[in-house]
């Protein structure tokens, strides 16, 4: 029994730990239902309703450079309207959109779903304390929507939709999870015309900001999101290395070019919040 009571306490203590995630971090495996197949824009999907509760609660200027949104004052009619869309978005047809209207549909879905599972757990101070049994490292593993008859999970839309099906890195700095540590939430809605530079926006305010990229003297400090999922940026040290130049701020390109020092990980999964 004390074997056991021990075995359950180091298992406890790696994944309070904060590099726990790494060690559990899903693997980008394609759900082949859901890949694009429609060139032709058919349909059109209405964001309008996601693009008013941004406006309302997320503050883009906070002067920590981190945006916040003020989950604890949504009122009981928004948070209304928040499920309305996502129920719509749940019913639309996915496979009759396009490429770009895909991506960008799965991108607000992830980001609205986060936001509503924290409007709905007031009070806790990081969405890793949402938690489905012992074990469970945050709510990513539960079913939150049906798409298509299908239960889907955000696990299931960040790691076999998105990541796989349309490999393109910039998505980690689109879809949020309600932490300081990660990627600003935008402030308007992905749509298939605005999908590249919203990206592209994401992805350089992310990297200009110190949780995403500083370099100080020898060290060079890069968000975890760059060791969970390093196949995602490239095949090895040089390859992530350049396609962080690509992104960065120019001033740190060329340090970033020649870099031979040492590479640290750091995230906070503190609640990003007011």
């Amino acid at each position: 029994m004390r074997q056991h009571f021990q075995l359950l306490s180091l298992l406890l203590m790696l994944i309070a730990a904060p590099g726990a995630q790494a060690l559990f971090s899903p693997k980008s495996e394609a759900w082949e239902l859901w890949r694009p197949a429609v060139d032709t824009m058919t349909i059109q999907v209405d964001h309008s309703a996601w693009g008013e509760l941004l406006a309302r609660y997320l503050d883009d200027q906070h002067p920590s450079g981190v945006s916040r949104f003020d989950y604890a004052a949504v009122t009981a009619a928004d948070n209304a309207r928040l499920s309305a869309y996502i129920d719509t978005l749940a019913a639309i047809a996915v496979p009759q959109l396009t490429t770009a209207q895909q991506q960008a549909y799965w991108i607000n879905l992830y980001n609205a779903l986060t936001v509503q599972l924290i409007v709905e757990n007031p009070g806790v101070d990081s969405i890793r304390d949402i938690r489905d049994g012992l074990f469970s490292l945050g709510p990513w593993g539960r079913e939150v929507i049906t798409v298509g008859g299908v239960a889907l999970s955000l696990n299931d839309i960040e790691h076999r939709i998105l990541r796989p099906l349309y490999r393109d890195p910039r998505v980690h700095f689109a879809v949020n999870c309600a932490s300081i540590g990660c990627p600003n939430l935008q402030a308007e809605p992905f749509t298939a015309d605005n999908l590249d530079h919203l990206m592209n926006r994401a992805t350089g305010e992310y990297l200009a900001h110190p949780r995403g990229l500083s370099i100080n003297g020898d060290t060079l400090q890069l968000s975890t999101i760059f060791k969970w999922f390093a196949d995602d940026f490239g095949d090895d040290r040089e390859a992530v290395l350049k396609w962080l130049a690509a992104y960065a701020h120019e001033e740190s390109r060329a340090a970033l070019a020649q870099w031979q020092g040492r590479v640290t990980y750091e995230y906070n999964w503190a609640l990003n919040r007011p």
